[in-house]
């Protein structure tokens, strides 16, 4: 089966049910209680209330729309395995689940592929962070699904670098569907992630979501080394307040925006 079947094959799983049960309804229960599950696999911390979270979703459910949801994942791998792309993203268009209303639009794959290569510049360019640094971190404020971040992992991979040990990615969206999406799709891609539900604008944080590649590649304490030695390497350039003739108020940069898609 090629890319598209597979995503047609979890349109259709869906779509059985939507004679029973609202379609919105429906797709946002299966990507939470998907990511629920591979979550609780790694992530001890948050397993207890999120495993009574699961088990709230799936109650209202027949056993025949419960086993689906891990069909609608086997075709996810499937559907990876036949082209890594925004495979949920895709779901979600070809089931008309966007909202316009909100402002809601996904951006189409080959667009993300094109902004990755352009983020990422030249090998030698992120090659030179990695030296520096160990590994580079990417920031996306307003994920979705995850397409821009897979398709930077994956112009990673064309060039020659593995995502996998030498990319930390941490994305925020402030819809909990389009999180736990993209966690899934990170999941399955073995991309070391922070997937948080919060509001990249307010710097509210509700919830975050560690992918397992983040777990077991032990990137806790890998981000926490290097802002230590970030903060010690600022404080080494500073002038000491002794050579300082004269103290000036810093400003705040013209534009502190969210940037889409950050590479550093």
């Amino acid at each position: 089966m090629t890319h598209g079947a597979h995503i047609r094959a979890i349109c259709k799983l869906l779509r059985g049910f939507a004679y029973r049960h609202d379609l919105h309804r429906l797709f946002s229960d299966c990507m939470e209680a998907t990511a629920i599950a591979i979550s609780n696999s790694v992530d001890l911390a948050n397993r207890e209330r999120r495993e009574a979270r699961y088990l709230e979703i799936i109650g209202p459910y027949g056993r025949e729309v419960i086993d689906a949801f891990p069909k609608v994942l086997g075709e996810t791998v499937l559907a990876f395995e036949a082209e890594p792309s925004d495979v949920l993203g895709a779901v979600y268009a070809e089931l008309e689940l966007g909202s316009k209303d909100r402002g809601q639009y996904f951006t189409p794959y080959p667009v993300a592929q094109l902004m990755a290569g352009v983020i990422i510049g030249s090998r030698e360019s992120v090659e030179e962070i990695i030296k520096r640094n160990g590994f580079v971190r990417a920031m996306e404020p307003a994920c979705g699904a995850g397409a821009m971040v897979i398709a930077l992992a994956e112009t990673m991979r064309e060039e020659g670098i593995n995502y996998q040990q030498h990319l930390h990615v941490t994305a925020v969206d402030i819809d909990p569907r389009a999180v736990h999406m993209a966690y899934i799709q990170f999941a399955l891609l073995h991309i070391p992630a922070a997937v948080v539900h919060g509001n990249s604008l307010s710097m509210e944080m509700r919830e975050c979501w560690y992918t397992p590649a983040h777990i077991l590649g032990g990137w806790s304490t890998k981000l926490a080394r290097r802002d230590v030695e970030d903060a010690a390497h600022a404080l080494l350039a500073a002038p000491t307040r002794a050579s300082m003739q004269i103290s000036e108020p810093v400003s705040a940069p013209a534009n502190n925006s969210p940037q889409q898609l950050s590479l550093f």
